[in-house]
């Protein structure tokens, strides 16, 4: 018997009317398509036979769910006609398994028509071919799954990820969602993953995935939320956490919500977890509580350690902020400086006074040059000064900062220098290296607490190729500051020249020294590398640029002004009275006659009026009409006229490159030898 143990369709197939299918009567079916048949009836799994040239349908109980109201029309009728709405779809895997290779597709999409309507389905299936007695082939045999369900899943849980992503992208702090009674995380966000380290969350237990929680209490606050559906809040958990393999535990706090997750029913299926990692402001709180401690016994100390601390959390901010004040301070404080100096300078021309009262005359003016350092310094460290690269004379330069060098990283310390013979010059701003370089000390020697040594070495190099600092091709002088301290690793490696990224803590450090040598480096045309080992110490160098200049550079020393063989008319334009009247007479003293205007407007009408000046000496900031746009207006009127600007700012923005300038606050011979400059070159123009 052909269709005994065949279920429905068996018993069917036995009751069909066989005289219209194209395959005839069961009795008259071939051996191979009888054995295909008794195969396929009893078997769970969905099964077809699509026999001879009309491709007639033969399948098993397993296929009536698929089949639809198609069954049991479907039964002996032709392939083409019982799936003629995916009929060309799947012609190609058709004619593959009748060419005798056999097929597979899996989650194939058909679009079928089973119970009178279009349905988007899924299916994995095989196409394999089937053979007659006389082994040609007749028809091909499928084995099949329905995969709508599970495809369809796939989709909600990828639409239901995407979901949450959207909506939790940007929830402050991090978010979970935990499954079941054992917390199985279904979704954590970004946020979730930068916090405790990606562990590849989704899939596993919370204790699976959080061994080092077990004894901390967050477990059974978990499990009490869930069988309670009562939210739960924790703040401030202290916990240690290896977010990055290898590498030491972080200790963090961190505060949680746990809100349960409630189906229709009522009943709890999860926990919506929300937290913030608190461990910045749980540090500020420890902090100040040690300082107040302490505050009626170290007042003065204490209250500088919680202003470095509270600068420490607004560093950009406050940075950009001590920018703009430090241009502002340097203009007043070297518009006071300048009437100053001028005042000085004249006693010390006119040779005023006795011996002791002279001595304290060069003593206030020596004050005065340092005032004026000091300023440049502070605009130096606010990044407010323009650079002055010159040809330095490296081996001077370090020779001569050997003993500064070795006072301030004191007696435990050994400092060598090693410069090579014949260095050549590099291209550098000299007060800026000074800096970088005892900055480079400080780093030094605050990596050697126990002692050590720093060797200060400089040599010439040529880079041909590719360099670990980028540098382009061409002649370098590498100065190496080496110590023997504690090294780093690879992350504080990684970032130690980022602005404000300190390893000493708040107090002891701003995180600004690295990120002032990187910058002058690179200012420069040279550039940084840092070599260091935990344990083996640091050696930072600095690569300069060879000057194409051979001729080293001094400090430029303030001589003696020569008084002019001519009496010249300046325009003389300040709106700060007593600077202008102290240039004034310093002017006068110098020979030249002086015009005085309080104003760029006033300077202008006096200008229009008559006499006419040889020279116009403007300061640059001033209410109204800067000097600047004086400058403009009177090249404007009097196109061959010699302007000088003078301005208590490093570096003023708007004065056209061509204009000449000077610095308040300056020396009498500065500004005498300006003039004479700008008189010299409007005597050569016109020759």
């Amino acid at each position: 018997m052909i269709f005994a143990g065949g279920g429905e369709l068996g018993a069917l197939m036995e009751a069909h009317d066989w005289s219209t299918s194209p395959i005839g009567h069961p009795d008259t079916w071939p051996q191979a398509l009888r054995t295909a048949v008794r195969m396929i009836l009893p078997s769970k799994h969905l099964m077809f036979i699509a026999w001879g040239p009309e491709l007639a349908f033969l399948y098993n109980d397993a296929c009536r769910p698929v089949y639809g109201n198609k069954h049991p029309w479907a039964l002996g009728r032709p392939f083409r006609e019982v799936w003629s709405e995916v009929w060309e779809q799947i012609t190609p895997l058709v004619e593959s398994a009748l060419g005798g290779e056999a097929t597979w597709s899996e989650d194939l999409p058909l679009t079928i028509e089973r119970n009178g309507y279009p349905e988007e389905c899924w299916f994995t299936f095989s196409y394999s071919p089937l053979r007659d007695d006389s082994g040609e082939i007749a028809g091909l045999f499928c084995s099949a799954a329905e995969t709508t369900d599970r495809v369809l899943a796939e989709r909600r849980l990828v639409a239901e990820r995407e979901r949450q992503r959207l909506l939790f992208e940007h929830v402050p702090g991090f978010v979970a969602i935990l499954r079941g009674p054992d917390h199985v995380f279904d979704y954590v966000n970004d946020a979730y993953d930068r916090v405790a380290g990606k562990r590849g969350f989704v899939g596993q237990t919370i204790r699976a995935a959080f061994p080092e929680f077990v004894g901390t209490g967050l477990f059974k606050t978990l499990d009490r939320a869930f069988a309670t559906g009562q939210p739960y809040v924790v703040h401030d958990v202290p916990l240690s956490l290896q977010r990055t393999p290898g590498a030491e535990p972080d200790q963090l706090f961190l505060s949680f919500t746990y809100q349960p997750i409630v189906d229709e029913r009522g009943e709890v299926t999860g926990i919506f977890v929300q937290g913030q990692d608190v461990t910045q402001k749980h540090q500020a709180l420890a902090e100040l509580t040690r300082l107040n401690a302490t505050l009626e016994h170290q007042v003065e100390e204490r209250t500088r350690e919680l202003l470095a601390a509270e600068a420490a959390l607004r560093q950009a901010q406050k940075m950009e902020a001590i920018g703009q004040l430090t241009g502002g301070v340097a203009h007043d404080f070297n518009n006071l400086l300048t009437p100053i100096m001028g005042a000085l300078d004249m006693l010390t021309r006119r040779q005023i006074g006795s011996e002791s009262e002279r001595r304290l005359i060069d003593g206030a003016l020596q004050s005065a040059e340092r005032a004026k350092t000091l300023v440049e310094r502070l605009l130096a460290f606010a990044r407010r000064q323009p650079l002055q690269a010159v040809a330095v004379d490296l081996a001077s330069l370090v020779g001569g900062m050997a003993a500064l060098i070795a006072s301030t990283v004191g007696p435990q310390i050994v400092v060598r220098v090693e410069l090579d013979e014949d260095l050549p010059p590099a291209s550098a701003d000299a007060n800026q290296l000074e800096m970088a370089i005892l900055n480079l000390g400080v780093n030094a020697r605050d990596a050697m607490p126990g002692g050590g040594t720093l060797t200060i070495t400089a040599a010439r190099e040529s880079v041909q190729g590719e360099h670990r600092s980028g540098l382009v091709r061409g002649d370098y002088v590498r100065l190496s500051v080496a110590d023997t301290g504690t090294g780093m690793d690879v992350d504080t490696l990684t970032r130690a020249t980022e602005p404000f990224f300190s390893t000493k803590g708040m107090v002891a450090g701003t995180g600004l020294g690295l990120s002032m040598v990187h910058g002058l480096a690179t200012q420069l045309g040279g550039g940084l590398t840092i070599i260091s080992e935990p344990g083996r110490g640091t050696n930072v160098e600095l690569w300069l640029p060879v000057s194409l200049d051979r001729t080293c550079h001094a400090d430029d020393t303030i001589v003696a002004p020569t008084p002019v063989t001519s009496r010249l008319r300046v325009l003389l334009v300040d709106d700060e009275e007593l600077v202008r009247l102290c240039t004034a007479d310093v002017l006068v003293d110098l020979g030249y006659d002086v015009i005085e205007a309080a104003s760029g407007e006033q300077a202008l009408r006096l200008l229009d009026e008559g006499p006419a000046p040889d020279v116009l000496v403007t300061d640059y900031l001033m209410p109204g009409m800067s000097g600047a746009d004086l400058a403009q207006a009177v090249r404007a009127r009097k196109p061959g006229l010699p302007i000088l600007i003078v301005s208590g700012y490093a570096n003023p923005d708007g004065i056209a490159p061509d204009l000449s300038r000077l610095r308040k606050p300056f020396r009498s011979a500065e500004l005498a030898q300006s003039i004479a400059n700008l008189v010299r070159q409007d005597v050569a123009g016109g020759a």
